[in-house]
């Protein structure tokens, strides 16, 4: 079985098509800035084909993907059994995947207020395979639908409840997809059951959050009603007091847009250092140059994950492993030294050369620390492959 999936952003689309006998990925690649001359990067094996064309919009990029395809990786569509859609905002409607109808559309359609630039363009995604691939069942996966195990203590804000009656105004969390996989992977590698443990999930990268999963499911994350909330990211500012938006508007007599602008790509790690939302170039300036900026940028970086950690810890009265992903949490030994930095009092003691590793699953806690410390890169792309597969098997 092979099955195609489509991950549509705003003015992208991302493609792998899997073999699910042996989850090995045929072909990859990415159409970029569509709606003008678009960047096109394909991968299959180890050759790589980039060119630039005129991409007017997502319809025309899966037109582009099955040409691609068609070129010498299948030799014909009917060889794609299905197609999975990862679509970023369910809603509180949707609590696992499904299979596409017009009513999923239409509900997709309507979560579009709490992602204006993602579910649209997901939309599009799914209409242009409709029209393409008449015949073949879809399946979407959704970012929120992991999280829809938390309560209602951990997911209502403390504003009037009206506003969540009204307009749902709750928390939502991220990244459900990759918490989900990593949190399933690392209970393979710990020869358990998921349902057998308590875990924390961090994935670290230019978007980054944190999950406490007991026995499976979803507790609490850190990103809330938005992406922005929970951890300094790369150009988003995560938590802050609320009262310095409204201050700073005022201060520097903001419009909502601009100061929605600072709040997400301005600030971060980017706003902190004053050099770059990218943390090896942070690290960089820090270490190299002795940057006093860069490196406060990177002690908070930390500080906020520890603080969180400690927080998943307690209300799930303790954890049996951590898991580092995202490609932060996969790839900087540095960072996951200085989460794990003191917490040996708590049973988190990191070896520091099974640590030195990048991009590779491992557990890098010694050997009797008693909350294991694991890296597990993430892999959303086989997550909803296989999501599509039992579904529609």
């Amino acid at each position: 079985m092979d099955i195609l999936v489509i991950n549509c952003g705003s003015s992208s689309l991302k493609f792998q098509l899997i073999n699910m006998a042996d989850e090995n990925v045929l072909a990859k690649g990415v159409v970029e800035e569509i709606g003008k001359n678009s960047k096109i990067t394909f991968k299959k094996n180890e050759d790589k084909t980039y060119y630039e064309k005129l991409i007017s919009n997502h319809e025309d990029a899966v037109k582009e993907v099955i040409n691609f395809l068609l070129g010498g990786v299948i030799k014909s569509v009917d060889e794609i059994d299905a197609i999975g859609h990862r679509i970023v905002h369910g809603g509180e409607k949707f609590t696992e995947s499904v299979i596409v109808d017009e009513n999923v559309i239409d509900e997709i359609i309507a979560c579009s207020d709490l992602a204006p630039l993602h579910n649209p363009a997901h939309v599009s995604g799914i209409k242009a395979c409709q029209k393409l691939f008449p015949n073949k069942k879809m399946v979407v996966v959704f970012d929120t639908a992991f999280h829809q195990t938390m309560k209602k203590e951990a997911y209502l804000y403390p504003l009037p409840y009206e506003y969540y009656e009204k307009y749902k105004i709750r928390k939502y969390g991220f990244h459900g997809t990759s918490h989900k996989y990593v949190s399933k992977r690392a209970s393979e590698i710990l020869g358990k059951d998921v349902t057998e443990l308590n875990l924390i999930t961090c994935h670290l990268g230019n978007g980054s959050s944190l999950t406490a999963i007991e026995k499976g499911k979803s507790v609490n994350t850190t990103m809330g009603f938005t992406p922005l909330a929970g951890l300094m990211m790369g150009t988003r500012c995560g938590d802050i007091d609320p009262a310095i938006i409204t201050y700073l508007m005022k201060k520097e007599n903001l419009t909502v847009e601009k100061m929605d602008e600072i709040l997400n790509k301005k600030s971060g790690l980017l706003g902190l250092s004053g050099v770059s939302s990218d943390c090896r170039e942070v690290e960089k300036e820090a270490w190299e140059n002795n940057n006093e900026r860069a490196q406060i940028a990177l002690d908070k970086l930390g500080f906020r994950i520890k603080e969180y950690l400690g927080a998943y810890i307690a209300i799930m009265n303790g954890v049996d492993a951590i898991i580092f992903t995202g490609g932060l949490g996969e790839n900087s030994p540095e960072t996951r030294e200085f989460v794990c930095r003191n917490l040996d009092h708590i049973g988190i003691i990191l070896d520091k050369e099974k640590n030195k590793i990048r991009g590779k699953e491992a557990i890098i806690s010694i050997e009797n620390s008693k909350i294991k410390i694991l890296v597990v890169p993430t892999n959303e792309e086989l997550m909803i492959a296989r999501e599509t597969k039992e579904l529609i098997s």
